[in-house]
């Protein structure tokens, strides 16, 4: 079972970027990929982990605490990736 989730995660991560690969630009393509990540992929996987926080706690997991907090870290630097990644490149520049 654990394979075949890890084949469907990478085929859906595969056809999520392969589009932006057939640019000649690299720096067009790894801003497409960042983008990509950053408004997709960051907030679902933060969506994705506080509904297994909320099971969690359903279901009376002793775990549950520590996943509710991880789940909210998450969604913190889900939802704000793309305000980390501008003030970072800010910085830099």
């Amino acid at each position: 079972m654990s394979r075949f989730l890890l084949f469907i995660s990478l085929m859906i991560l595969a056809y999520a970027l392969m589009p932006e690969l057939a640019f000649a630009s690299v720096e067009g393509t790894l801003t497409a990929i960042q983008a990509k990540v950053v408004n997709v992929i960051l907030p679902l996987v933060a969506i994705l982990g506080l509904l297994y926080a909320a099971f969690s706690f359903i279901s009376g997991n002793p775990n549950a605490r520590s996943h509710l907090i991880f789940a909210i870290i998450g969604c913190i630097v889900g939802f704000g990736a793309q305000s980390i990644v501008n003030f970072i490149r800010d910085l830099v520049n």
